[in-house]
C-alpha cells in the first residue's frame, strides 16, 4: 500500500482552472463550483495532501509557485490520461473529423508533436489542418479549434503560450550595414507584420519589404540566405538564424499571446480531447 493521499481528480481539476483562468473566482465558474469550495479545496490540497504552498497572490492574480508550476504539469498528464481511459473503454473506435485552423509558424513548430501523440491515442479520428494568418481565421465560423496570436489585452480564448517576437537574421548579416534594411515577411495582413513595420517606422529605420511570402519556410529560407531580416516567435528561431536587437540598432518587439479558441456549436469529445492534447503541446 502506498503512503501517499491519492490526487482526486476533481481537486487537480481545480487546480489547473486556477492556474488557467488566473484566479478563485473564474476557476469556479468554469468547474461549477463557489468560490469558497475552490479555496476550500486548495486549501486541503496545500496543507493535508502536498504540504506546499502552490499560488501567491499578485495584485488581483494567482500565480503559480514553483512547487505548483511542477503540480500543474503532472495534473494535466494525469487529466488527459484518465481521459483517454474514459474515451478508450467507453467509446473504443471513436470516429469522426475535427477541423483546426492555425497560422503556418505554429503549424511547423507545434503541431507534428501534437498530431503524433493523437493519431496515437486515436487512430480513427480525421484531422483537418486549415492554415492562414490570425486576423483571417478569426472570422472564420467553420473551424473546431483555432490557434490564433493575439496583442496582451486583446485576448480572445484560453492562453497557450506567451513569448516574445524578434527579429532574427543569418549568422554574418548587419542590418546597420543596408539601409533601407531589407525584410522577408509573410505576404499577408498578420499580426507579425504589422507589429514589426509599426516598430520600424516608431523608431524612423529605414526598411522595404524586399521578400513576402504565405509559407514561413520560404521566409527562413531567404533570411537563411542572407538576403533579409524577419520578426518571428522566439520559439522559432534554429539553424543558422540568429536572434539580433537594439544592440544593432533595431526596436524590442512586444509580447504575443498565443490563443486557442473553441467553436461553441461543434463542441464534441472529439474536439475535447485534441484541445487537451493543443494545450499540452504548446505547454511543453
Amino acid at each position: 500500500m502506498s503512503q501517499y493521499q491519492s490526487l482526486d481528480s476533481d481537486v487537480l481539476r481545480t487546480f489547473v482552472a486556477i492556474a488557467e483562468q488566473g484566479g478563485f473566482t473564474r476557476a469556479g465558474e468554469v468547474v461549477n463550483r463557489t468560490q469558497s469550495a475552490v479555496s476550500m479545496q486548495m486549501k486541503r490540497l496545500e496543507e493535508d495532501i502536498l504540504q506546499r504552498q502552490l499560488f501567491e497572490r499578485e495584485g488581483r492574480q494567482m500565480r503559480l509557485t514553483a512547487e505548483g508550476q511542477v503540480l500543474l504539469g503532472y495534473a494535466r498528464r494525469i487529466l488527459k490520461l484518465q481521459g483517454e481511459v474514459f474515451n478508450t473503454l467507453r467509446m473504443p473506435h471513436m470516429v469522426g473529423l475535427v477541423r483546426i485552423g492555425t497560422p503556418d509558424d505554429y503549424a511547423m513548430r507545434f503541431l507534428p508533436g501534437i498530431l503524433s501523440s493523437f493519431a496515437q491515442a486515436y487512430p480513427l479520428i480525421q484531422v483537418e489542418v486549415h492554415c492562414e494568418p490570425s486576423k483571417q481565421l478569426l472570422m472564420r465560423q467553420d473551424l473546431d479549434l483555432t490557434i490564433v496570436t493575439r496583442e496582451p489585452g486583446a485576448e480572445l480564448g484560453q492562453l497557450l503560450r506567451q513569448e516574445r517576437l524578434v527579429w532574427a537574421a543569418a549568422q554574418g548579416f548587419c542590418p546597420q550595414d543596408q539601409r533601407p534594411m531589407p525584410l522577408a515577411m509573410f505576404n499577408t495582413d498578420c499580426f507579425c507584420r504589422s507589429w514589426a513595420c509599426n516598430a520600424l517606422e516608431s523608431h524612423d529605420v529605414e526598411y522595404r519589404l524586399a521578400y513576402t511570402s504565405p509559407s514561413l519556410a520560404a521566409i527562413f529560407a531567404i533570411v537563411s540566405a542572407g538576403l533579409a531580416v524577419t520578426a518571428q516567435l522566439q520559439s522559432l528561431i534554429g539553424g543558422n538564424l540568429r536572434v539580433i536587437g537594439d544592440h544593432e540598432g533595431l526596436p524590442q518587439l512586444p509580447l504575443a499571446n498565443v490563443m486557442l479558441l473553441r467553436n461553441p456549436h461543434t463542441q464534441s469529445p472529439i474536439t475535447d480531447c485534441m484541445a487537451d492534447y493543443i494545450i499540452e503541446g504548446f505547454a511543453a
